[in-house]
């Protein structure tokens, strides 16, 4: 029988790191037996329930008070010029169809961009700076503009990415022809993505976008993942400079180069959560000037690694539920991403 727990919680600069080369080489494959971590107990508040208790339709975490464009009807999209028109205005914007090359258009505060049915966008990125209240939910977002992210999330707070499907043309070619999947930089904070899948991808999600940034970047950057499946992606899933990241019921599958990667004095907790094939599943001093913390406990491990050298103390400060490592990959397979809300 699968369970489920219910958790709750409580200098100069340094120079830049190198390139992150190491982080990005993909190797064929992992060490199983390769770990010296150090599961940290399991949460006093724990509570069991059956595989499948936790909401699909609920925001938690650390963008828990996200609204949005609030909760009126909006106005319905079809093509890049009625999305550019709806942006300004904010509020509700309901896409429907596939819509191409819009390039990267800004996001303002308190807006709520959702998919209808299948929605979504090909040769689209969306930038959030210096904004707050946003909703991203049930879009397919296939290849970013050239050097671009499909979202950039910048010196922005409360976001919510949920039933997202984020993809491009795979492991192939430049590594840099896209950036990221889902970036976020310049002391953003308060962000939730859950129920998202990242598949095929180079480098999909980065948290602190330089070793310089940490006077900025310190004591900001709390991000909840949860709930996210995970596949064919070389590396960043995500990558954490600076910041506190709870990863739970996740499943990562075919990782070459590097899953999660705690570095300079980040803090993660990454708990239910199942990698099958991933390299360096949980590593925190990969192309760092100082390693991060991480903590892991209740995870599943197929032909997969870890290096943690520090041992982190996250301990979250809100309530969830997780669904347990050992049917999460079954459960996410079919029920991430767009198009299954």
């Amino acid at each position: 029988q699968c369970l489920a727990s219910a958790g709750n919680g409580g200098d100069s600069d340094p120079a830049p790191a190198p390139e992150d080369a190491e982080e990005d080489t993909p190797e064929p494959s992992a060490s199983p037996a390769e770990s010296n971590a150090t599961s940290a107990p399991a949460s006093t508040s724990a509570a069991s329930n059956e595989c499948g208790a936790a909401a699909v339709d609920e925001l938690v975490g650390y963008g828990d008070g996200t609204t949005g464009g609030g909760s009126g009807s909006g106005t319905t999209v079809t093509s890049c010029s009625e999305l550019e028109s709806a942006l300004k205005a904010g509020g509700v914007i309901n896409v429907e169809g596939t819509i191409t090359g819009c390039g990267s258009l800004h996001v303002g505060s308190d807006t709520s961009l959702i998919g209808v049915g299948n929605a979504g966008f090909v040769d689209t990125g969306f930038r959030m700076v210096d904004v707050t209240n946003v909703i991203v939910r049930n879009l397919e977002l296939h290849n970013p503009p050239e050097g671009a992210d499909l979202i950039d999330i910048e010196s922005s707070t409360y976001i919510w990415v949920d039933h997202c499907s984020l993809s491009s043309a795979g492991i192939t070619g430049d590594k840099d022809f896209y950036d990221g999947l889902l970036d976020m930089k310049r002391a953003s904070d308060f962000v939730t993505v859950s129920w998202c899948r990242f598949e095929d991808h180079w480098k999909a999600s980065l948290i602190g976008h330089s070793a310089s940034n940490g006077d900025q970047d310190s004591g900001t950057l709390h991000v909840t993942y949860h709930h996210n499946y995970w596949n064919n992606i070389n590396s960043r899933c995500p990558s954490v400079r600076f910041g506190t990241a709870h990863i739970y019921s996740s499943c990562y599958e075919n990782i070459p180069a590097s899953g999660i990667n705690s570095r300079e004095n980040a803090q993660v907790l990454v708990e239910n959560t199942a990698f099958n094939s991933v390299r360096r599943a949980i590593v925190t001093d990969l192309d760092a000037n100082d390693p991060g913390f991480a903590v892991e406990r209740d995870n599943i491990f197929n032909d997969s690694n870890t290096d943690i050298t520090q041992e982190g103390s996250l301990d979250v400060p809100y309530e969830y539920v997780s669904d347990p490592a050992d049917c999460i990959c079954d459960l996410l397979r079919t029920g991430a991403g767009a198009g299954v809300l």
